[in-house]
């Protein structure tokens, strides 16, 4: 696709946002004058047609026009998921309507109701989603046809750059084609040259390339580490002639790590994580942890008191258990659970910790002698991780994630990569427990965490809490 035609198409988006704005916009209208008591709808089609509104309403289109333009909403979304740009759009449209609510409680413009606010945001919403679903559609049914293409050049022959290609090769909808590859001789290139990929040049002979062949974006895959300098030449001899340039995100090779851009006042921030990012999914589970504890804490109030009781006139000692554990990124906390020990359980560990019947860092005895015979009761049931609510409602814990650790049992790590598990917010629950909880080895424990980590979702989460209560209730691998 040409400069001048590309320029066409983005003009032309940009207007069909408008109109839809628009005719929403005036939909909206009709709904707020039929809720209105002093107009009726004959009295709003007979208003008279101001210049003040006329201002109004084309401030209101500039602001949605820059909020769009701020979302990325007219930028190439090629390489974007489709649900990626439908959030992008509810963002959008979010934001916007938002902003129209308060300028009109700012300016007192009363047509400007939440009943207008709800037919303007979900109109709009609707529209706009389904519009850029159907464009993306025929976009790629186009690209696949061979229109709408951009040739790629790819600089580095390793693995990485391969992977890319092929990757590209696979996704005919996305309409990128491999030119060719650019490299020095080095001892991978026998290998690369059975990929059937053409070496079209070297890297000193590039500028020369780009200058006499198509080449729509150029991907630098070299190893940072020993070629920083020639792609930051390579990234400089693009420029000079407009061509984009697309660096592969995980410069480091790291096999758990994700990447993503950010924008810090005039510089561009890569952010590597191993865990999921802070995103609208994290609020939300925030909020359903601090809903769900707050509803456990009032609706168990009754079992909290018998647990109490039983605790007390059972044995010597509090009733509560108060120990030092490892959160998230390592920040110590005070967990709370029911005593199920003798007081001075502590004291006896070590003269007991060679009767350890788990592996790698943890504590576990089956018939731990001390503990009491309310407390075995109390686990086997985990009625004794219940004052752990609170520790969810300061925000120390969450209801899932991996269960949080002593000190002690920390420092005997000795893998670092299990460390990662410290990387989220412990909870009450998570994939161990509703695996076999202490039955199962600390290696797969482990695994299990990770596992946690890169597939977290809220979904998740659903499954997990599910699952617990009947693994609860089972008691299977409660020590």
């Amino acid at each position: 696709m040409t400069p001048l035609r590309r320029r066409l198409l983005l003009n032309l988006a940009k207007l069909f946002d408008l109109e839809v704005t628009t005719c929403c916009f005036v939909l909206a209208l009709l709904f707020a004058a039929v809720e209105a008591p002093t107009v009726s709808i004959a009295q709003f089609l007979a208003m008279r047609i101001k210049v003040q509104n006329f201002v109004l309403f084309a401030g209101f289109l500039f602001a949605w026009h820059v909020v769009f333009l701020a979302f990325g909403l007219y930028q190439s979304r090629r390489l974007a998921t489709r649900s990626a740009e439908a959030l992008d759009v509810l963002k959008a449209t979010t934001t916007a309507s938002v902003g129209l609510f308060l300028a009109a409680t700012v300016f007192h413009i009363y047509l400007i109701t939440p009943r207008f606010v709800v037919v303007f945001w979900s109109s709009t919403s609707m529209v706009l989603t389904i519009s850029r679903a159907v464009g993306r559609y025929m976009l790629r049914k186009l690209r696949r046809r061979g229109r709408n293409l951009r040739q790629v050049l790819v600089v580095g022959t390793n693995p990485r750059a391969l992977r890319l290609a092929r990757r590209l090769e696979s996704h005919l909808e996305l309409g990128y084609r491999i030119a060719g590859f650019v490299d020095d001789p080095w001892q991978g290139l026998p290998e690369f040259r059975e990929s059937g990929y053409p070496l079209v040049s070297n890297l000193e002979g590039l500028p020369s390339y780009i200058r006499e062949h198509v080449a729509d974006e150029v991907v630098v895959a070299l190893p940072m580490e020993s070629c920083y300098a020639r792609a930051s030449q390579i990234a400089a001899w693009c420029e000079e002639q407009g061509i984009t340039v697309r660096l592969l995100s995980d410069i480091f090779g790291r096999r758990h790590t994700r990447s993503r851009a950010e924008d810090f006042e005039d510089d561009t921030v890569i952010t590597l994580y191993s865990s999921a990012p802070e995103s609208w999914q994290h609020l939300c589970k925030r909020a359903l942890d601090i809903l769900v504890a707050t509803v456990c804490l009032v609706g168990l109030l009754p079992l909290f008191l018998l647990a109490a009781v039983l605790v007390k006139l059972t044995s010597d000692g509090p009733t509560f258990f108060v120990q030092d554990r490892v959160g998230f990124n390592k920040r110590r906390f005070r967990l709370y659970k029911f005593r199920t020990m003798v007081v001075d359980a502590e004291d006896q560990f070590y003269r007991i910790q060679h009767l350890n019947e788990a592996g790698g860092p943890v504590f576990k005895i089956w018939n731990d002698p001390r503990i009491t015979p309310v407390g075995k009761f109390l686990r086997k049931l985990s009625i004794d991780e219940l004052p752990q609510l609170l520790n969810v409602l300061k925000g120390d814990m969450s209801l899932v994630g991996p269960r949080p650790l002593p000190w002690r049992d920390y420092s005997g790590f000795y893998e670092d990569w299990q460390r990662r598990r410290f990387s989220v917010r412990p909870g009450i629950t998570c994939l161990w427990q509703v695996n076999g909880r202490s039955s199962i080895p600390f290696e797969k424990w482990m695994e299990l965490d990770m596992q946690y980590i890169d597939q977290w979702s809220l979904w998740l989460d659903f499954k997990i809490l599910a699952k617990t209560v009947p693994a609860v209730l089972k008691g299977t691998g409660a020590a």
